[in-house]
């Protein structure tokens, strides 16, 4: 399968970058450039790539609100959102992943992890490590924590153990630290993590991180 990628990045230069170093791989054709929200839009919509990559701060339509309109809730065959950004761990990045993007990458990152962040998202993982969910949820764990709510919850449909996995999930634990904390191998732990996204009608693990936080889960949480 060749990975469809469109590249929405309002400088020109690390666009021409991308678009070479992605063009080199096999598996992988840019099928389309961006400069500002609008065009990423359009774009989108009429190339219907599997993965765009998706700057923060871009002129006229920021990405967060571009993300939000091709990959956010309720959008039909969505693609994965990569978000490549200037910015750490902030409101921003909290924000585009609510939105519905599927990771993030800073744009110091080297560009041989952008390739392979690209294939992650493609397959289905979200592309965010368990360092940064930690820092991520630390810093924002006020605003992620509400009350819980009376009766039947999202998370009714989960068996004793995916709540558990849920919650390591949460925790910023990556699958093979899971599988270790539970004494179970990495292939159960894969098996819980589908079946998890399967039940809560979520696309990645992100989608999940969130949930957890924003539904109560993580409320008895220390």
């Amino acid at each position: 399968m060749t990975i469809r990628v469109l590249i929405c990045e309002d400088q020109e230069l690390i666009r021409a970058g991308y678009v070479m170093v992605l063009n080199a791989q096999p598996d992988m054709v840019v099928v389309g450039e961006a400069a500002d929200g609008p065009q990423a839009l359009e774009a989108a919509a009429r190339l219907r790539p599997d993965v765009v990559i998706m700057d923060i701060q871009m002129p006229l339509m920021d990405g967060i609100e571009v993300t939000r309109r091709i990959a956010g809730p309720g959008v039909p065959d969505a693609p994965k959102v990569l978000v490549v950004t200037t910015f750490n761990i902030d409101e921003y990045v909290y924000r585009a992943l609510r939105a519905g993007a599927s990771g993030f990458l800073l744009k110091d990152t080297p560009l041989a992890e952008l390739v392979q962040g690209v294939r992650t998202v493609t397959q289905g993982d979200a592309l965010l490590s368990p360092a940064v969910t930690k820092a991520l949820i630390g810093r924002f764990a006020d605003r992620l924590r509400p009350t819980v709510p009376t009766g039947p919850g999202p998370f009714d449909v989960l068996a004793p153990r995916e709540l558990e996995v849920l919650r390591l999930m949460a925790r910023g634990l990556a699958n093979a630290e899971i599988a270790e904390e539970l004494a179970i191998t990495l292939q159960t732990v894969k098996t819980y993590v589908s079946r998890i996204l399967t039940k809560l009608d979520l696309r990645d693990r992100v989608q999940a991180v969130v949930l957890a936080h924003r539904g109560g889960l993580m409320n008895d949480e220390p």
